[in-house]
């Protein structure tokens, strides 16, 4: 007995004069975790409370334990959004464009970076990256500005073209139909490059010996890029497509505030824009947190949702 108290005791104080040396030789990495962790803390954790919102009804002159609760046991702000057509429009719109960006924008980066691994000429290669990176770095606001430039009715570049040739003007950013086909392709062209940069990344990290073995077996580039690049990256692109996939519901600001317009807000209002209306000019601050309060709930469904069938399948997820 006193045997094996004595090993446990040992073990025990080993165990802890190696987390010591461990602590020892790495506080620095600790030290620089230290401040993104007081930030989710302040910014993200502690503001949580205030979610409270979306089952009170809010006052600007009282605390959040001091504001009444709603009515229908606290779900009044819920059943007064899906009974609110703006709301299930901007809902249909929300799910309805992320979609679309996904099935359309999705594969773009995978297919751009397959093609840059294959170029040999470097100088080109670093040429075609840096053009495709740029738009990454602009504001939605000044890509708008490009947009006018280029799409506007009568004094827009593509239809001055189309005019010239004996066409009509196509009103790309006006008819409510070909303003989605606009908004998918702007979002597209600003993203794809950056988006390629992790696919490159996994690109690089597969053994040059396969694609060795694959030349001296007489494969070509299209039967390399089947069989060795794109298992390779499979895994890459399971765990972006899942988190592509939690942010279904979501929806950038800036995009659609920059690019919609009174004459296409049938399919250009989205949840994000419904929530700056409603909430931060129409100060119903109860209703809008419980919109956005759907829109998180239904995302981490989503995500845990995409995480179990690619785990199912035989996948990594995410954990």
């Amino acid at each position: 007995m006193k045997d094996v108290t004595s090993v446990s005791v040992a073990t025990k104080t080993a165990e802890r004069t190696n987390w010591k040396a461990y602590f020892k030789r790495y506080w620095q990495l600790y030290l620089l975790l230290l401040l993104p962790m007081v930030y989710l803390v302040i910014f993200k954790y502690i503001p949580m409370k205030y979610v409270l919102i979306a089952f009170k009804k809010y006052s600007i002159v009282q605390k959040l334990g001091e504001m009444p609760w709603a009515d229908n046991h606290g779900f009044q702000y819920f059943i007064q959004a899906f009974h609110n057509k703006d709301f299930l429009n901007a809902l249909k719109n929300t799910v309805g464009l992320n979609l679309l960006d996904l099935v359309i924008g999705f594969p773009i980066p995978i297919i751009f970076a397959l093609i840059l691994n294959e170029l040999n000429v470097k100088w080109f290669k670093k040429i075609v990256q840096t053009i495709a990176y740029m738009p990454h770095f602009l504001s939605w606001v000044i890509i708008y500005g490009l947009a006018l430039q280029l799409f506007a009715p009568s004094t827009g570049f593509i239809n001055m073209l189309i005019s010239n040739l004996g066409g009509n003007s196509v009103p790309f950013l006006n008819d409510p139909n070909k303003w989605v086909g606009t908004y998918i392709f702007l979002g597209v062209w600003q993203s794809f490059g950056w988006n390629s940069i992790i696919y490159l990344a996994a690109i690089a990290g597969i053994s040059p010996e396969l694609y060795e073995a694959a030349s001296v077996d007489g494969a070509g580039r299209f039967r390399k890029i089947w069989h060795i690049t794109l298992p390779g990256i499979k895994s890459t692109i399971i765990v972006l497509l899942i988190m592509a996939l939690g942010n279904i519901l979501g929806s950038a600001f800036d995009r659609p505030f920059a690019l919609q317009n009174h004459l296409v807000m049938q399919n250009a209002e989205v949840l994000s824009t419904f929530v700056y209306r409603n909430g931060i000019k129409g100060l119903q601050f109860s209703l809008t947190t419980a919109v956005g309060l759907f829109q998180s709930v239904v995302g981490v469904i989503f995500l845990l949702g995409a995480n179990w069938l690619s785990r199912k399948l035989g996948e990594r997820g995410i954990w």
